[in-house]
């Protein structure tokens, strides 16, 4: 549905994006994160064509962006970090007037009206005025105008700013029911939207590609975290001796329990470790008392990426 190939943009001589090349399949949400200044904003400007890259290429639904841009925009719904819409205009008429830009014409300008408005809940203030309303309701605004024409690729930027915990569980939840027909690309600083919504993750830093995985990948982690009633000396000695264990870490445990961080053997089966281990630790006479895969923050993966990219702006 997207490629994108050797994406560059240069302000003078200042590069805010390097060589980014990417592929998204249709259907699929992608997370784009990175902390400020890390070029998310320009990459999707450049790929909803309002901003031309300086070299490199970007194909949506089998067109080139560089020489098919207005057939790619007719079937794109972008919403922008700060929208640039008029406050003079109301609700009604400012979506009529996205519409018509978008090529939307008679019974079908309506009924995407009409689509738009309902999915948005912005019926009860269709006919107020955009600049008397507040920031969460002119932040529903942009996402309607976005969703005209039921898009094949929806570019979001930050479409939970402004928004209350229930507007923003219905944002969500919108964001879903569109993803069932649209391929949906998501920038946001809020970790918990990504791990609610999305399935894969692109990390930006210093204008770059860092980081380009599944979410269910990056969860994975090579550790089990063990519990169990044996001395911790004892028991350390015991697993390490498994061949599926490269590494054994001590964890702070309450009185009479030990917990350990059991690294495996790349290429070991996680199933198959976890059989062992608590074979070992049963035969030896311990309680075992928790054996489980370690889960993977985000956030931290956040982190490791960037830092190890060399990023040191705070999140």
């Amino acid at each position: 549905m997207i490629n994108v190939d050797s994406l560059t943009r240069l302000y003078g001589n200042i590069p805010a994006v390097r060589d980014v090349s990417f592929a998204i399949n249709e259907g699929q949400i992608v997370g784009l994160l990175g902390h400020n200044g890390a070029g998310k904003t320009t990459v999707m400007k450049m790929l909803s064509g309002y901003l031309e890259p300086s070299s490199g290429s970007v194909r949506i639904a089998g067109h080139d962006l560089a020489t098919q841009a207005r057939q790619i925009q007719q079937t794109l719904g972008y919403l922008p970090e700060s929208l640039p819409v008029y406050p003079e205009m109301s609700i009604g008429d400012y979506l009529d007037y996205a519409a018509r830009l978008k090529g939307l014409r008679g019974e079908a300008l309506h009924r995407s009206i009409r689509h738009a408005v309902e999915a948005t809940e912005l019926g009860a203030r269709f006919l107020d005025p955009i600049g008397e309303l507040s920031r969460g309701f002119r932040q529903r605004v942009g996402v309607a105008q976005a969703i005209l024409g039921n898009p094949q690729v929806l570019i979001l930027d930050e479409p939970g700013n402004g928004l209350d915990p229930q507007q923003n569980e219905h944002m969500r939840q919108l964001i879903r029911e569109l993803a069932s027909s649209a391929t949906v690309i998501l920038s946001t600083h809020i970790m918990q939207e990504v791990e609610a919504l999305c399935d894969r993750v692109l990390v930006l830093s210093g204008g770059q590609l860092v980081l380009d995985s599944p979410l269910a990948k990056l969860r994975e982690s090579r550790h089990l975290l063990l519990t169990c009633s044996a001395d911790i000396d004892g028991t350390a000695a015991l697993v390490a001796r498994l061949p599926q264990i490269v590494s054994c870490d001590a964890l702070p445990s309450p009185e009479g329990q030990t917990c350990l961080r059991l690294g495996l053997h790349p290429g070991t089966a996680m199933d198959t470790a976890a059989g062992n281990i608590s074979r070992a630790v049963i035969d030896s006479g311990a309680r075992l008392y928790e054996l489980r895969p370690e889960q993977r923050n985000l956030e931290a993966i956040f982190r490791e990426a960037v830092q190890s990219a060399g990023g040191t702006h705070a999140a």
